[in-house]
């Protein structure tokens, strides 16, 4: 069975990685796929993002990175997919998943989202964080690979 991971990805976190793996163990297949979501004002361009998560993941059998620029659940649909993985970290995200869910389940009866934790020691990272931190200088070696950290630290001394 084929699933789709959507998400920004602005960056690609350990969270997201963690995410991506444990789905591939469930599922045959997972598309992880990058949204263009412009209302976001992300960092990275879309064909930046999806290098970094190629590189992530490169050496994950089953999953293929591509981007999509449309409704999620119409996208789902077109890679033939029934499944649409969604992270949960803490309490706080769960009412804007479920919300979300629930109108995308209103869209496309046929498309199921199914709820992931991430592991504990990744439950509180935050691509926004990691931005934050980045911009003043943190140590992000915990929390995103070290080609991410250095995409990041180059994008952020042009800002």
């Amino acid at each position: 069975m084929r699933a789709v991971y959507p998400g920004t990805f602005d960056p690609v976190t350990y969270g997201h990685i963690d995410l991506i793996k444990r789905a591939r163990n469930i599922f045959d297949e997972v598309i992880v796929a990058v949204a263009h979501n412009p209302s976001k004002s992300p960092l990275f361009t879309i064909e930046e993002r999806v290098r970094l998560l190629q590189r992530a993941t490169r050496s994950l059998r089953g999953v293929t990175v591509d981007h999509f620029d449309s409704l999620v659940v119409d996208y789902v649909r077109r890679k033939r997919a029934r499944v649409m993985i969604r992270g949960l970290r803490m309490l706080s995200d769960f009412e804007y998943e479920f919300q979300m869910a629930l109108t995308n389940r209103k869209l496309s009866e046929e498309v199921e989202t199914i709820f992931m934790m991430p592991s504990e020691s990744y439950a509180y990272v935050s691509a926004r964080l990691i931005k934050e931190a980045g911009a003043f200088g943190a140590d992000l070696s915990a929390f995103i690979p070290p080609y991410v950290a250095d995409a990041l630290r180059r994008k952020l001394s042009h800002r």
